[in-house]
């Protein structure tokens, strides 16, 4: 979906007026006035999803965790596009930090399991979107770097499925990143709910773990988020295997840029290469 396409839904929606692009990513986010608005892609489930997260939201008011509320109760839905409404949070007054983030997440960790009867939270489908990815790239990447990931992808599901948790499981955020926070006059908040989950804690903890190895997080920062939450995700055996698969989710997901951005191209073929090579190291780049 480009952003002409997601002005075209936005319009179709009812939403007038000059609408600033704030984001075009797995949703285009743009600002209106006092209120955000997310156009959704149009595909299996997401509809489905964009319904849960409103719930989500709404649960969390009523649980006192600092995160973006729904301005309405439902999705829009335009030729099968959920558009979902936001109440604009005030302006960020610094960067988020990791120890942010810590201190949102273990709130979060802390939940109980929504009511049963509101909604329920599904699995972390990490590897969910791993063949749409790809298929949304198409001839832009080698069939055998498509092929690669499906075996990754395949080998990884397998290997989840077999891992013991050190922590109880329960509500997750899903892609705890500190992009995904926003530091307001009021405090961190917690926004992009869409990925909340209920699965393994270690899901959360492992993606800061994997920017430290591969985004360039600094060791200060990384100490700084294991301090908050109170415990060191690396210290787990099964570390390795949630971040193999994060890193195999994480190529797909840029893949499906590639056919219109040469960048996305450059950097799906860094991160193949440095799987193929199995080097941990290899500095990857946010997209």
């Amino acid at each position: 979906m480009d952003e002409a396409r997601a002005r075209e839904v936005l319009g179709g929606a009812g939403f007038t007026g000059d609408a600033v692009l704030l984001a075009l990513g797995e949703n285009a986010v743009f600002a209106l006035g006092d209120l955000v608005v997310k156009v959704g892609r149009s595909a299996p489930g997401l509809i489905e999803r964009a319904e849960r997260e409103v719930g989500i939201a709404r649960w969390l008011a009523k649980e006192g965790v600092p995160a973006v509320r729904a301005a309405e109760s439902e999705p829009r839905v335009v030729d099968g596009h959920p558009v979902t409404v936001w109440h604009r949070l005030g302006e960020s007054v610094r960067p988020a930090e990791a120890a942010d983030l810590a201190e949102l997440i273990r709130r979060v960790h802390e939940l109980p399991s929504p009511p049963a009867e509101s909604f329920s939270l599904p699995p972390r489908e990490l590897l969910g979107g791993v063949e749409r990815w790809l298929r949304l790239a198409g001839d832009a990447i080698s069939a055998s770097d498509a092929d690669f990931l499906r075996a990754r992808r395949e080998a990884f599901s397998a290997e989840v499925r077999q891992l013991t948790p050190h922590l109880p499981k329960g509500p997750i955020h899903g892609d705890a990143l500190p992009r995904n926070v926003l530091v307001t006059a009021s405090g961190p908040v917690l926004v992009d709910l869409e990925t909340f989950s209920s699965d393994f804690r270690e899901h959360d903890l492992v993606v800061m773990a994997l920017s430290k190895d591969r985004y360039g997080l600094d060791s200060a920062a990384y100490d700084s988020f294991v301090r908050v939450y109170g415990w060191d995700v690396r210290e787990w055996e099964g570390c390795a295997v949630l971040r193999g698969a994060r890193e195999t989710a994480s190529c797909a997901w840029v893949a499906q840029h590639a056919p219109t951005n040469p960048k996305a191209l450059v950097e799906f073929e860094r991160r193949v290469a440095s799987l193929r090579e199995a080097d941990p190291e290899v500095r990857w780049y946010p997209f």
